[in-house]
């Protein structure tokens, strides 16, 4: 029985897990890299950075310290953004207890090794059972106890039931799936899409032009899943599918808006820096280019945005290419 979790992260994410799990009776201990956002969270008892407006628990506990953060874990959940895992699990790592299992809440893929995250934990703390919890789940409408289904994969089927029961309310429902690889490549890669889709709000290029992108987005992605893998089923799921539609519509959704804002015109690097959160979409882009190469797969969409961000490619210019591209049968 899951009594006791560690929560690593202290972004929106963490901070509205960490919120529900304490409502469902669980004793968490919130831990963050940086002392003084955790000094600030405990004297609002809000987090004010990445979730303005949402009270923390009075039952969560608040930590810098490691050695207290897992103590007596029966679950540790990650909730560091993927391209600074491998960095805080090692400095964690002398004191994780051994098999333990974690959950992982980040959706991304580490440059240069082209890990998932999952893959990224098993490589840094040995193996252990591992699962994600992905799906559509922006922070702001948990924090309001707004109905959100997601889907908590592992290659450990008991282990994904576990997460399943612990995670589950009234208003936060959870499904199982094993295809490990799928759902985390799904996460990661909608968020190149959702990019793509702030582009063309940013443009003002209207509702057609942003249909036929997740239609055409959604192909590719899931183009690049089956090479690698995944099970074609699950990018017509949660973690698929819902996760791109709302994570590409969402006024919340940090990689639309940052699209939208390159979209008006501004710059890459300006539009990072405006942004408090981390903009996951930006280095997975990179990540998922080296994995299509790699596997031989054509992601039109995707290698358009990558030398938006990467090559400083005009907008409309590479819509135009994309738009230009020899005519052919829908290859769905």
């Amino acid at each position: 029985m899951i009594q006791r979790i560690a929560m690593i992260g202290d972004g929106a994410m963490a901070t509205v897990s960490s919120n529900l799990l304490v409502s469902k009776g669980c004793r968490v201990t919130l831990w963050g890299f940086f002392p003084e956002h955790i000094q600030e969270m405990v004297q609002d008892q809000e987090n004010r950075r990445f979730l303005p407006g949402v009270r923390l628990s009075s039952q969560l506990k608040l930590t810098t310290n490691a050695a207290s953060a897992f103590d007596g874990a029966d679950l540790i959940v990650s909730a560091v953004p993927c391209q600074f895992m491998r960095g805080v699990w090692r400095q964690l790592a002398e004191h994780v207890p051994p098999g333990v299992p974690v959950v992982s809440v980040a959706k991304g893929i580490e440059n240069d090794t082209l890990l998932r995250p999952t893959q990224i934990l098993t490589d840094v703390l040995g193996d252990r059972p591992v699962a994600a919890l992905s799906g559509p789940s922006i922070a702001t409408e948990l924090a309001k106890c707004l109905p959100a289904t997601v889907v908590a994969s592992s290659a450990d089927s008991e282990f994904a039931r576990t997460v399943q029961q612990v995670f589950t309310t009234q208003w936060f429902r959870v499904y199982t799936n094993t295809d490990l690889v799928g759902v985390e490549l799904a996460g990661a890669t909608k968020n190149v899409i959702a990019l793509a889709a702030g582009m063309v709000d940013g443009l003002g290029a209207g509702d057609n032009a942003k249909s036929a992108l997740l239609a055409r987005g959604l192909v590719e992605i899931t183009r690049l899943g089956v090479a690698l893998g995944a099970e074609r089923e699950t990018f017509f799921g949660l973690a698929g599918l819902g996760d791109l539609v709302t994570t590409c519509i969402s006024p919340h959704g940090r990689n639309r808006t940052a699209g939208e804002r390159i979209g008006k015109g501004m710059k890459v690097k300006d539009v990072l820096d405006s942004i408090e959160s981390v903009v996951e979409g930006v280095p997975t882009t990179k990540s998922v280019i080296q994995l299509a190469d790699r596997h031989d797969v054509e992601m039109p969409i995707t290698r358009g945005i990558y030398q938006i961000l990467f090559e400083d490619k005009d907008v409309i210019e590479a819509v135009t290419q994309l738009m230009s591209r020899s005519l052919k049968p829908e290859a769905i």
